[in-house]
């Protein structure tokens, strides 16, 4: 008996191409695109049956960006064509749970954010470790304006926290601010409650990129018992929009680190990190041109020139290597094989001068 032919499309509801063919079909039909950033915390039902439904859409649209969904929420970073931004905004606003959504729009726009579109399920937006903690109105801090906490800043004994890795904030952060050395959010949370442990009284400023991490913070310090907890409404984003828009000094200085293509938006000219490779001045971040490292770092536009955009020596000579041959070393490669892609991405050198030793970084 033949196999019957299946005339019947399978829907593909994810992408399908490369990194470098996705470039390459950017770069053959630029399209302008808005980016922008969102999120609530709300309970939704169904939730893969709403991820099924959002990447329909949105992929139609040709909106490109990075979105999760949980039970407790959404979190989204998006480049939507200029042409759909309307029906985007009309399409969201459809959807009970997503009505009159407040948006961040993005400081520095190029429109090249993302090149693709990711919708995933998760069980948290944001990654934090605290199981089934639930926020509500009592636990929940308050939300001041830009130009509420731009006032507050200015206050004596306020004790002002950057809620963000150490990555985010060595690029920039708000003048006086409590930097936590952490690579999570999921670690500095303890971390930032231990370290104010004596301090439950004062009046306790907490800002991060977009608001959604601080959602979480602010809840989480208030339930530890700390009285006066104050979260930046919409984050860096919506503070450096705001000064800009009253012409006020801004008290953030450098640059805005973003999770997507751009590595950072730039709110000020101060440049406050040094390269991990010659200790020059430099804030320009990012990930070693090796593949099979791909470490986030700063490095001033000499050192990448000589190392062709590489962490090290080493990994400029691998860089070299045919593509079969560096797949090969990865594969080889205990720590690499083992480590999440994330992870991998994120983690950084002990010292300023990185070694010629690839295998040094792998820590």
């Amino acid at each position: 008996m033949g196999k019957r032919n299946n005339t019947e499309r399978k829907e593909i509801l994810h992408n399908r191409f490369s990194r470098e063919d996705l470039l390459k079909i950017a770069k053959s039909n630029p399209i302008e695109r808005k980016t922008f950033s969102f999120y609530r915390y709300t309970t939704l039902d169904n939730v893969q049956a709403l991820r099924n439904q959002l990447y329909r859409a949105w992929d139609a649209m040709g909106v490109l960006g990075r979105i999760y969904l949980a039970r407790e929420g959404i979190n989204a970073q998006l480049a939507v064509p200029v042409d759909h931004v309307a029906e985007f905004k009309s399409h969201l606003d459809s959807i009970s749970a997503f009505k009159n959504m407040r948006y961040n729009p993005g400081v520095e726009d190029n429109g090249h954010s993302f090149i693709k579109l990711t919708v995933k399920v998760k069980k948290q937006i944001v990654a934090d470790g605290l199981g089934d903690f639930v926020l509500s109105q009592e636990n929940q801090a308050r939300h001041l304006t830009p130009l509420e906490f731009n006032q507050a800043l200015e206050k004596p004994e306020v004790i002002v926290v950057d809620m963000r890795n150490q990555y985010e904030s060595k690029v920039g952060h708000f003048e006086n601010a409590i930097l936590p050395d952490v690579d999570t959010f999921r670690d500095e949370l303890p971390l930032v409650a231990n370290l104010l442990a004596e301090k439950k009284e004062k009046k306790i400023l907490i800002y991060c990129t977009g608001g959604i991490r601080c959602e979480k913070a602010g809840a989480y310090l208030k339930e530890r018992g700390f009285q006066d907890v104050n979260q930046l409404l919409g984050g860096i984003i919506n503070y450096a929009h705001t000064v800009k828009q009253h012409g006020l000094q801004s008290k953030f200085k450098g640059k805005n680190f973003v999770f997507d293509e751009r590595h950072a938006e730039r709110i000020t000219d101060d440049i406050l990190s040094h390269c991990q490779i010659c200790g020059a001045l430099s804030d320009r971040q990012l990930n070693c041109a090796h593949e099979g490292c791909h470490v986030l770092m700063v490095q001033c536009e000499a050192c990448g020139e000589k190392l062709n955009n590489c962490c090290s020596e080493k990994c400029r000579e691998i860089s070299f290597l045919p593509e079969d041959e560096q797949r090969r070393l990865r594969k080889n490669d205990v720590f690499l094989s083992k480590t999440p892609w994330f992870s991998k991405k994120l983690r950084r050198p002990t010292s300023v001068q990185i070694s010629d030793d690839l295998f040094s970084l792998h820590q």
